[in-house]
């Protein structure tokens, strides 16, 4: 699925998208399509309640895009200053191996998941 990144990396994408698709189940805007997007594996909820969620590498790390034009990364940054790194308002991005917060991680990708939907609340 990721086989053109380094074993590391493409671990760590690999549990990544098991947590966006854990996500999916909980919001309720499973199932994603999964296709690609801009050359990452992308997901969309099928219900068009959320935003789509991509998985690629920044600056070499593990990371999860979301579109830069949501206000998304201010409010991760915002619940989860030290939990993750950022890069502008499209990236968070996760170290290539050891410990990460995973129930941090499957919350910021239900709030992209289910974004449209909260949007219009």
């Amino acid at each position: 699925m990721f086989d053109a990144e380094p074993p590391t990396i493409a671990a760590r994408l690999t549990e990544m998208r098991a947590l966006i698709l854990a996500a999916a189940e909980a919001t309720g805007t499973a199932p994603l399509t999964e296709t690609l997007k801009w050359g990452q594996k992308a997901f969309l909820p099928a219900k068009r309640d959320g935003t789509t969620l991509r998985l690629g590498t920044e600056s070499g790390q593990p990371a999860l895009f979301v579109h830069c034009q949501t206000d998304l990364v201010g409010r991760y940054r915002a619940l989860f200053p030290d939990e993750f790194t950022y890069s502008g308002n499209r990236a968070v991005v996760l170290p290539a191996d050891g410990p990460f917060s995973e129930a941090a991680f499957q919350q910021i990708a239900a709030m992209a998941l289910a974004y449209h939907r909260h949007k219009r609340a």
